[in-house]
């Protein structure tokens, strides 16, 4: 039985895709929909891309279209280097069957949560630029939502997009600021923990073994992801960045967490940065300092087993 409403906000992406075939198959998660953001592509592929996976999963959860640049600097590039020119390795696009829902992702997510006050977990795995949106548009989901769980930042673990800043912050690092200003209960899964949760490619061919659409859809748009981690990292697998934010929702206690208020920093050589900040009034953020990495794996691999 579903315990957990949760809206993933999402630039599909690699380990985007884990993330969001894991919360389709898992039983105590209801998608409530999926908004599409830029960052490891551009937002018309992110939008793309979900409608994709919510066929591929029979989801067929609401798509909405979100932000297609970052609030106030200039966009960085894509990560085709990364993920592929469309997001799935080396996987052509695939054209999906639905279309998207006609408000924009901002809108979205203010309806959703005054559909459903106090039960709602946002759980952005892009750049904040759509959560910063929604708050501009209606603050008083900040008090509405039952939580939010972010993947992003780094407190200790240095960047990936830079040497001080992960992806999602560095993205819109503006975005994030208005996020973790906000009065609203964060939790942010970042690099201090992602970086620990790793599985290797033969994990991977197991999983589409059991499990030949959904583990071997992730199987195969993996390959070019493993390669880059393997080319970059020195190692033949990939971080399990995303399903680990997914993850920390349903099995909080396989995460330990610490309470600092946090900063973003806007501009120059260090953009994107994550600082722990003393300042008056910010609220304080659940920061995941540790994870179980293991039983984290453990989850997911048993959960996408099970999807078909």
């Amino acid at each position: 039985m579903a315990q957990h409403k949760i809206i993933i906000d999402t630039d599909p992406g690699v380990d985007d895709a884990m993330a969001i075939l894991f919360a389709c198959a898992h039983p105590e998660l209801d998608l409530l929909g999926l908004t599409s953001i830029f960052g490891n592509v551009t937002v018309d592929v992110a939008t793309r891309n979900a409608l994709v996976l919510s066929e591929l999963a029979n989801a067929n959860v609401p798509i909405a279209h979100g932000a297609g640049r970052p609030l106030v600097q200039v966009p960085r590039p894509v990560a085709t280097e990364v993920h592929g020119a469309d997001g799935f390795g080396h996987v052509p696009p695939i054209t999906p069957a639905g279309s998207p829902d006609g408000r924009s992702a901002a809108q979205f997510i203010c309806d959703m949560v005054a559909a459903h006050p106090g039960e709602i977990v946002l759980c952005p795995i892009g750049p904040l630029t759509n959560l910063a949106e929604a708050l501009q548009l209606d603050p008083s989901i900040a008090t509405k939502v039952k939580s939010v769980t972010v993947m992003g930042g780094s407190m200790w673990a240095g960047g990936n997009a830079s040497p001080h800043a992960e992806a999602n912050i560095w993205q819109d690092p503006h975005a994030a600021e208005t996020v973790f200003a906000a009065a609203w209960p964060i939790t942010l899964v970042g690099l201090d923990v992602t970086h620990k949760v790793i599985c290797t490619n033969t994990q991977f061919a197991e999983l589409a073994k059991a499990a030949p659409t959904n583990g071997g859809f992730l199987n195969e748009i993996s390959q070019f992801y493993f390669k880059f981690h393997d080319e970059v990292d020195g190692f033949y697998g990939c971080y399990m960045h995303d399903p680990s934010a997914v993850i920390s929702i349903l099995h909080p206690e396989l995460f330990t967490t610490e309470d600092h208020p946090v900063k973003v920093v806007l501009g120059g050589d260090q953009a994107g940065q994550t600082v722990i900040t003393d300042e008056p009034g910010r609220p304080a953020i659940k920061v995941c300092s540790k994870v179980d990495a293991e039983q984290v794996k453990q989850v997911f691999l048993t959960t996408v087993a099970t999807a078909g």
